[in-house]
């Protein structure tokens, strides 16, 4: 609708970002009663980024992971095509990328993550490169598993970024099933497999790190702790790795399975929104109710926003709730019912036919959804077909539409 006395569009809610988290908490508000609900969004594909690592990994194909935007929006809520320029809090708008703006009563901030390729020296070049891969974007997903699938010798690499990353674990994802086929076909003993991670154990939970390492040592992977990837030189095929106390060390590949640093979109950075004692951008909320600590009208969740739980799609299933019932309570003038218990949850492919199901709140205490099946951090077929067959089945038909 129009604000008749500026000629602004207006909406009772507009949300920034169609994808997981801005679908589902606009579903959730229909489905609450609230009318008159917007979305912003650029991309006329929406796309499933869990299915990303099995794409790499060749266990699903790319066309499992897409679906047209239009018939993804949740029924009775507003599409806008478009990017979004920048949002004046104060003056309770968004402005598009084409200069339009438009005015709102209550704003959902979830633009999602932005991948920093160029944050490392040679990684862009890399990846362009014939033997640079990843499971972060779709296009190099497509390529990973006929890279990988042909490999037979040499050195492959895989690393993982430091600091805030969109399920920062779906890094090791297509490392296990490729190790998985290589040992089917007989020639994992003439690969060495480097995994470089930042932390001083595989994931930060006792339980799933034996799991993990279990597989590690049975996959005969070299891990460097405490490390991350400082350089590349594509046109060498090498890497420098720094590690703990400074020190660095250089390793040629033969392919680069690369997660590059992320960071909150930059545009966020001028719109007042961000937290400053967060680094990277990130939208300052209360982790309890998702709401904007200085304007009571802004909302955000997922990627974007400055909660300490780790950032994923499980993560999304507890916050979307929250919020969309916080925000209808707000818009009735309600208090906020609903408080965020920092879950989130990773589900590790760690062979062709098992997965290690990690479920674990913002202190990286176990959170497990079924608390008498401890079982489900075991590396188990059942937890495969779960995230391989049953979970993207919830996400198309289900969470989209406000319902899970």
């Amino acid at each position: 609708m129009s604000d008749t006395s500026t000629g602004i569009q207006h909406h009772t809610v507009v949300i920034i970002g169609g994808g997981n988290a801005g679908l589902s908490v606009a579903g959730r508000l229909r489905r609450y009663g609230v009318q008159d609900v917007a979305v912003i969004e650029p991309r006329e594909t929406h796309l499933y980024q869990p299915m990303f690592s099995h794409i790499a990994g060749g266990t699903a194909p790319a066309g499992l992971a897409t679906r047209p935007q239009e018939s993804v929006i949740p029924r009775g809520v507003s599409w806008i095509r478009a990017r979004v320029g920048s949002i004046d809090p104060e003056a309770k708008t968004v402005t598009l990328a084409s200069g339009r703006s438009i005015s709102y009563g209550q704003l959902v901030v979830c633009p999602g993550i932005q991948k920093d390729w160029d944050a490392v020296p040679g990684l862009v070049e890399a990846m362009e490169s014939p033997a640079g891969i990843s499971n972060y974007e779709f296009g190099y997903a497509q390529k990973a598993w006929k890279v990988l699938s042909s490999t037979r010798t040499g050195t492959v690499v895989f690393t993982q970024p430091a600091g805030p990353a969109t399920c920062a674990g779906a890094s090791q994802k297509p490392m296990y099933l490729a190790c998985d086929h290589w040992r089917e076909t007989g020639v994992l003993k003439d690969i060495r497999v480097v995994l470089v991670v930042p932390t001083p154990t595989l994931f930060g939970m006792s339980m799933i790190d034996r799991e993990l390492e279990r597989k590690v040592a049975e996959y005969g992977i070299d891990v460097r702790y405490s490390s991350e990837l400082a350089a590349v030189d594509a046109a060498q095929k090498s890497v420098v790795v720094s590690g703990p106390g400074g020190s660095a060390e250089r390793l040629a590949y033969d392919v680069l399975h690369a997660v590059p640093p992320q960071s909150a979109p930059d545009w966020l950075a001028q719109t007042g929104l961000a937290d400053p004692a967060s680094p990277g951008g990130f939208i300052e909320v209360d982790a309890l109710t998702l709401r904007h600590a200085r304007y009571p009208d802004v909302w955000a969740l997922g990627d974007a926003a400055a909660t300490i739980n780790s950032k994923s799609g499980g993560a999304l299933r507890q916050q979307t709730l929250v919020l969309a019932k916080n925000l209808a309570a707000a818009l009735k003038g309600k208090p906020l019912p609903q408080v965020y218990n920092g879950y989130s949850v990773c589900p590790f492919t760690v062979s062709r036919t098992t997965v290690v199901f990690s479920e674990f709140d913002d202190r990286y205490r176990p959170k497990p959804t079924i608390p008498f099946w401890k079982g489900l951090a075991k590396e188990r077929r059942a937890t495969f077909i779960a995230d391989r067959y049953v979970l993207p089945w919830v996400y198309w038909n289900l969470i989209l539409k406000g319902r899970a």
